[in-house]
């Protein structure tokens, strides 16, 4: 399950969306998070995944990698469900059984919350699937640039951004590999209580933070050894280009957006 995590990992492509500027798409993927919390009803969620369904078509992505990459947040949507289900209180009375209730406001919030999450994580595989990382960190660079004014520094905070995402898959293998090496000595992470499970991860923790050490230090090494000084200076290979196509695709997601806001209650 920790192999089918998407966040951080780039499948190149040819697509409509794999072209796109880096700076709409992330833009595009921000306004998509804070349009998630203002729809308040389901017909609302329904245009998002009309959305959603529309770009992983036309980013010729699969959708069972897609839904594979849901599969490692299902426990934190079981868990979000019974919260939200068991503890909210509310005027309409479903069930009672002692001192146990279930309210139609803990039904729907319970399902707002899954939707939101799930879409979440849709929506940001699918940016991280179609843009590569140095495209995000030019991306996120250009857009941090104004902020340099007042003292930001934009280029080290944007690689160290991309770093970080991009290291997400590397060390959900690296975990992986070291689970079934710790299980193929006899270690058992699945029985026992939760203290017991607990103590049992102590063997994948260890060599995973060496690993994630060594790795670093690799890369910095490799950083220096190609003379990189940070964002001054530096010029890049492929430059950032707006097309028709961010266009289409900006105006594609304000009519979203739009759509959404008029469908509140």
């Amino acid at each position: 399950m920790i192999k089918d995590i998407t966040i951080g990992q780039y499948i190149p492509g040819d697509s409509f969306v794999h072209k796109l500027d880096s700076r709409f798409k992330i833009l595009i993927s921000i306004l998509f998070i804070v349009n998630l919390f203002l729809v308040n009803n389901f017909e609302g969620y329904l245009y998002v995944l009309i959305f959603i369904l529309g770009t992983i078509l036309i980013a010729k992505l699969s959708f069972k990698y897609i839904y594979n990459g849901l599969k490692p947040i299902l426990v934190l949507l079981l868990i979000t469900a019974i919260l939200n289900i068991f503890m909210t209180s509310g005027k309409d009375l479903l069930f009672q059984w002692g001192f146990i209730s279930i309210y139609k406001e803990g039904l729907m919030i319970a399902a707002f919350m899954i939707i939101r999450l799930v879409f979440l994580i849709m929506g940001t595989s699918i940016l991280t699937l179609t843009t590569s990382p140095i495209e995000l960190t030019d991306g996120i660079e250009s857009l941090l640039n104004p902020f340099k004014r007042i003292g930001v520094p934009a280029h080290e905070l944007a690689m160290m951004m991309t770093i970080a995402l991009r290291f997400i898959p590397t060390l959900m293998d690296e975990t992986d590999k070291i689970m079934k090496a710790q299980m193929a000595r006899g270690a058992d992470f699945e029985s026992g209580n939760l203290i017991s499970r607990a103590k049992s991860l102590i063997p994948i923790l260890v060599p995973l933070f060496i690993s994630s050490f060594r790795r670093a230090d690799e890369l910095a090494m490799a950083m220096e050894s190609r003379c990189y000084k940070g964002g001054e200076g530096r010029t890049r290979m492929k430059q950032l280009k707006i097309s028709n196509k961010d266009y289409i695709a900006s105006f594609a997601f304000s009519l979203l957006f739009f759509v959404t806001i008029f469908s509140r209650t």
